[in-house]
């Protein structure tokens, strides 16, 4: 059923679909309007799930954690400090093998406070055992929380599906919803691998030594291999199913003749791609690569990509790794190590929701084809605001905290107290 909808209201019917039977959660901007409207559906008995508003968000991933050992079908939604707050149990949760699957509404992390999007929260836990999947529109992040519990439940490991704060959660777009009998016949009922039964008695979580421990993690290393077959196979099973194709590992655009290739992930993907059709239009033989899947990174899907590109890769980053540069790109490195690769160069774009636009892209793109683009760029950085806290900084010891400094040389009010 095609319906104008927001973003997080699309994924709340999405889920619900899906028969949840335990839904934890604890608000944060902003994934907020998600578990409010999943809550509605509960207490208006349209949704048969246990829904718990918790007092933290550590104690949304530990009620998930223990619905999910009982045997029950578990969701949860976080973004940003919440997800910092839970990253023990997250951690828990993929150790554990358990199939949760929770959406990350991608927003900066503090200090300073800020609540608009990135990617820094997602990425701070890419290591932590859950599979990350990145939705470039409101359709995609829909059908990729469909895809997900089937996911998680065949290879009994957690699932986020992250999907930009503001930019698509509280985007109203055309969305093609899915009716009960179509997710029912694509999503199994749930059959969990692992279940704590007092009639078959087992240990969950038992503390393992130096014999076992590297094993375990081998495991949890091969279960993360073997998801990347799992989430393309699934990819092409939602696609005769539904009729679309959302999901899946990585996304080419205009790459075959590209001297060029853009690498982004979430919704600026969408600007890219105008981007470059207006630079194709002009000329340039430029492509777009979108990462669907960021983990298990898609190393070889990756290398088939990026495999006729002829002089340079630029990677869009919405996270920034301080004192190394950019996330993604060391994953594009490692999967193109032992090739005679392009340049690539690191873009860092769009940090605590400041605007990606065509037009900077453009002149950035420019730049790169013509050999002026360094290794790491700030998009839209302005410099003369840099130095001027910079020069305060080596003139006295005592300069104060930069983030308050920098509002005041803007003249923005909220950084005067008093």
């Amino acid at each position: 059923m095609l319906k104008q909808i927001e973003g997080s209201r699309a994924v709340a019917e999405a889920v619900a679909r899906c028969r949840p039977q335990v839904i934890c959660a604890y608000p944060i901007t902003p994934q907020t309007h998600i578990v409010e409207a999943l809550s509605a559906m509960v207490k208006k008995e349209e949704l048969n799930a246990e829904f718990l508003n918790v007092e933290s968000e550590f104690a949304a991933m530990s009620v998930a954690i223990g619905a999910s050992a009982a045997g029950a079908r578990a969701y949860t939604a976080t973004a940003s400090q919440g997800l910092l707050y839970m990253s023990e149990a997250v951690w828990n949760a993929a150790g554990l093998g358990l199939p949760i699957v929770m959406t990350v509404a991608n927003r900066a992390i503090g200090a300073p406070i800020n609540i608009w999007n990135d990617h820094s929260d997602a990425m701070s836990q890419r290591d932590a055992g859950w599979l990350q999947l990145y939705a470039e529109t409101n359709q995609e992040a829909l059908d990729l929380h469909i895809q997900a519990f089937r996911i998680a439940e065949e290879l009994s490991v957690p699932v986020m599906v992250c999907m930009d704060g503001f930019l698509l959660t509280h985007a109203s777009e055309r969305a093609d919803l899915p009716d009960q009998a179509q997710v029912d016949a694509f999503l199994p009922r749930y059959e969990p691998r692992q279940v704590l039964d007092p009639a078959e008695p087992v240990s969950i979580g038992a503390m393992v030594g130096p014999e076992a421990f590297t094993e375990v993690r081998y495991l949890a290393y091969e279960r993360m291999r073997q998801a990347l077959g799992v989430i393309d196979a699934t990819a092409a099973e939602f696609r005769a199913a539904f009729g679309r194709d959302s999901g899946g590992l990585v996304r080419p655009y205009l790459t075959e003749d590209a001297e060029t290739i853009v690498v982004a992930l979430g919704s600026v993907l969408g600007t890219i791609k105008d981007a470059v059709d207006e630079l194709r239009a002009a000329g340039m033989k430029i492509g777009v690569l979108g990462i669907t899947t960021f983990r298990p990174f898609p190393a070889e899907a990756v290398r088939e990509a990026l495999r006729t590109v002829r002089q340079r890769i630029v990677v869009i980053e919405r996270a920034l790794a301080p004192g190394s540069g950019g996330i993604v790109t060391a994953d594009i490195r490692t999967a193109l190590a032992g090739r005679l690769t392009p340049h690539i160069s690191t873009v860092i774009a769009g940090l605590g929701g400041r605007a990606v636009t065509r037009k900077s892209l453009a002149g950035m793109l420019t730049a790169a084809a013509a050999g002026e683009l360094g290794p790491l760029t700030f998009l839209d950085l302005n410099t003369s605001l840099v130095e001027g806290e910079l020069a305060r900084i080596r003139a006295t010891r005592r300069s104060g905290p930069s983030a308050e400094n920098l509002l005041r040389d803007l003249g923005i009010t909220a950084a005067t107290i008093g």
